[in-house]
């Protein structure tokens, strides 16, 4: 084996590869993307003499080598692995390798390179994991050596970059509001950056989520694609950039970190600053393919919710601030009566709390609403057989609370004073030691009291001026690290509490929030015809399991839209279930409806919350086809919605993505949620049969040339069961 091939190293699983050499003075990336296969020695050497580009006119006079640690020492003009200084020098980083370790599994592997700075007294070392799901996992941890000069280092920015071949043109990542989580857009890659900064102290509505970068005209079922996910809840930053001499042999670059605020990671020798995961993923099965690596990635995790995910009532949408304890014991009446497993008391039952004006920080049931405390209603919903849960807000805190009267330093912002509220309320700094205790104090006592299984955490405003002290100091990135600390405490001292990220509905949604709590809250916005593409858009990134999705009143909340029966209770089926409506105040076919529907969603459960997601590329964006399939072929169902009219009166064929094409399924309408609307006098031919009792249809029809399907009015959806069908027995 030739000095070249044994410091080449391969990480390999599910399809992907990541090559790296260990060239000096920095490693380089030969190759990320499909998996070449076993790569012989000749193969190995191959790969790294094509490594090598052309010398460019009025350039460098070495071939530009795009490093694992980009930096101008490479002549990289573009984004730099990491920015800072120390007292206004060593400005130009000059990373060199000091070591490696590499640890091939059968199904992935890691590595870790180990670089140093001298000048700045600098070691990184640059993790880089490829999980069994075919997702690259990359962390880095920068640190001061113990002999540095004392003068602290400010850290700028630290940015973990992988790159791009030429065919990847197209980028798609999203942006929000309130009520409009998750909206994807799409531009053109072209030369210079394009980088998308999130100063919100979370991720927020706006956050760019999963940057996909793929051929041109990438869909859910079709295209090369890779893709880059921040695992961090607090500021981001992602970005694609194209420079017109190229990245080595690569044509662009992409990645992302955490964005550091000024000032904020100063290392003083023997400091440490470790990044966030950024996870890169590869498909060539277009954004299906990619939804199904994040979905293994984070299925396999150890803090993975294993056991059913129960149906749940949250009462906002039902008494929101009328909290009188017969209205709500009814409340729970109807709930175990159609089939409810977890009931959820939202905001209003703490001191003070008449409205959104007052009481945020004190977290004590207010004796005036609740004279014997919440006992009455926990031991009449326990009594139903249903679990308690809980809303609060404890980064949170209203100036007319007695907290923020009693410890106005508690308050997150400059010396001079407070900026402008947002929904009335401010933000508790709990990178204070005395804040985080008595916030674990507070929210330990009440689970303690009233055995509490699950807590709904909501994180409304926005974070701005995020400093505190007479010298402002940042803490930002502080602010993050010590809610996880603060979630992983009060799950600590009560094993088996589960814990929702809610933050004025999904902004608070990334696989770093998620190593510490169980689901996330994906929009406050139920009307489904929102909540299709929300839902459709967050499953890219997460599995259904973990996704809430309640059925609000058939007028939304949000919208003022008036929702059908079909659209509102097949939309909330796919995630994490539940209901947002007040059931005292259904009719008896209403209350017989949702108890199906619950019914409905237990039946079909290990299917939804453990299959793969699928969705079908549509020509007509008024029309919806997703669903969730059995990884072994055998089961699956699906979802078809007309969210508005468009101009075609017959839709034609449409593919069943995800089905074993040589397997004979069993197809049937499911009718617990209500049939929908027609816009048609009739047909097509199968439906009939399919809404009496199934008919049997090869899986080739399904998967290769289509159903012909029903025509609705805009507003309704059908669900659509299938089952492998019994093979006849051999006589």
């Amino acid at each position: 084996m030739s000095d070249t091939t044994a410091r080449i190293h391969t990480l390999r699983a599910a399809g992907t590869a990541l090559v790296v050499e260990l060239t000096e003075p920095v490693p380089r990336v030969l190759h990320w993307g499909a998996d070449p296969g076993e790569l012989s020695v000749d193969a190995l050497a191959a790969l790294a003499l094509t490594a090598e580009p052309a010398v460019l006119n009025n350039s460098i006079d070495i071939p530009r080598r795009f490093t694992v640690w980009p930096t101008e020492a490479d002549g990289w003009s573009g984004t730099p692995a990491h920015e800072g200084h120390l007292a206004g020098t060593f400005t130009a980083p000059r990373m060199g390798l000091a070591d490696a370790s590499y640890r091939p599994r059968a199904e992935g592997g890691e590595l870790d390179l180990h670089l140093t700075d001298p000048g700045a007294g600098l070691d990184a070392t640059v993790t880089y994991v490829l999980e069994p799901s075919g997702v690259l996992s990359v962390r880095t941890t920068l640190t001061r050596r113990a002999d540095a000069d004392p003068a602290p280092y400010d850290l700028a920015q630290v940015t973990t970059l992988l790159p791009l071949p030429r065919r990847a043109a197209e980028i798609l990542d999203f942006t929000g509001k309130w009520s409009r989580e998750r909206s994807p857009q799409r531009r053109p890659v072209g030369f210079g950056t394009h980088a998308r900064e999130i100063r919100r102290g979370k991720p927020g509505l706006d956050s760019p989520y999963l940057m996909t970068v793929g051929v041109p005209g990438f869909g859910f079922r079709t295209g090369e694609v890779w893709a880059v996910h921040v695992a961090w809840s607090g500021d981001q930053r992602y970005l694609v950039e194209q420079l017109p001499e190229g990245a080595g042999t690569h044509a662009a670059v992409f990645g992302g970190g955490e964005l550091l605020r000024a000032g904020e990671i100063r290392l003083a020798p023997g400091e440490s600053y470790t990044t966030p995961v950024c996870h890169f993923a590869w498909s060539d099965q277009g954004l299906d393919g990619l939804a199904e690596r994040f979905h293994s990635l984070v299925r396999a995790r150890p803090v993975h919710p294993r056991s059913a995910r129960p149906v749940i009532l949250n009462s906002w949408e039902a008494v929101y601030f009328d909290h009188d304890l017969d209205r709500l014991l009814r409340l729970a009446d109807k709930a175990a009566e159609v089939g409810v497993e977890r009931f959820v008391l939202d905001d209003g039952w703490f001191r003070g709390r008449r409205s959104d004006n007052a009481g945020l920080g004190d977290w004590t049931v207010d004796p005036v609403v609740w004279p014997e405390g919440l006992t009455p209603l926990v031991d009449h919903v326990r009594s139903l057989g249903m679990e308690f849960g809980l809303w609060v807000e404890p980064e949170m805190v209203n100036l007319d609370s007695d907290l923020a009267r009693e410890h106005p330093d508690w308050v997150l912002g400059p010396a001079r004073g407070v900026g402008p509220s947002a929904r009335n309320q401010h933000t508790l700094d709990l990178s204070n030691p005395e804040v985080w205790q008595h916030l674990l104090d507070s929210l330990d006592a009440l689970v303690e009291k009233y055995g509490i299984a699950y807590l709904k955490w909501d994180h409304n405003r926005e974070l701005h001026e995020t400093v505190h002290t007479a010298a402002d100091r940042p803490v930002a990135h502080a602010q993050v690290l010590a809610f996880y600390r603060l979630v992983d405490a009060l799950k600590a001292r009560h094993p088996g509490l589960e814990i929702e990220s809610c933050a004025a509905g999904g902004g608070r949604v990334d696989l770093g929030v998620l190593e510490h709590t169980d689901r996330i809250w994906a929009s406050d916005c139920n009307d489904p015809v929102e909540r299709q593409a929300i839902q459709r858009w967050t499953g890219q990134l997460l599995p259904p399991e973990l996704i809430g999705t309640h059925v609000g009143p058939a007028t939304s909340h949000t919208t003022a839209r008036v929702g059908s029966d079909s659209l509102r209770l097949a939309t909330a089926l796919f995630g994490h279930a539940g209901i947002e409506q007040d059931l005292t105040r259904c009719s008896p076919e209403e209350l017989a409806r949702i108890t199906a529907w619950t019914a409905l969603h237990r039946e079909l459960r290990p299917l939804l919350h453990g299959g793969r997601t699928v969705r079908a590329d549509l020509a007509d964006e008024a029309t919806l086809l997703h669903g969730v399939v059995a990884h072994d072929g055998s089961a699956a169902l699906y979802c078809w919605a007309r969210v508005a009219t468009s101009p075609e009166g017959q839709y034609g064929r449409v593919q069943l993505p995800g089905l074993a094409p040589e397997a004979t399924y069993l197809l049937r309408v499911r009718t617990e949620p209500g049939l929908p609307s027609f816009h048609q006098v009739s047909g097509p031919a199968w439906l009939s049969a399919a809404l009496d009792g199934g008919l049997t249809l090869p899986g080739s029809v399904l998967t290769v040339a289509g159903l012909p399907m029903p025509n609705l009015n805009p507003g309704q959806a059908l669900l659509l069961e299938l089952r492998r069908a019994e093979e006849p027995e051999v006589s």
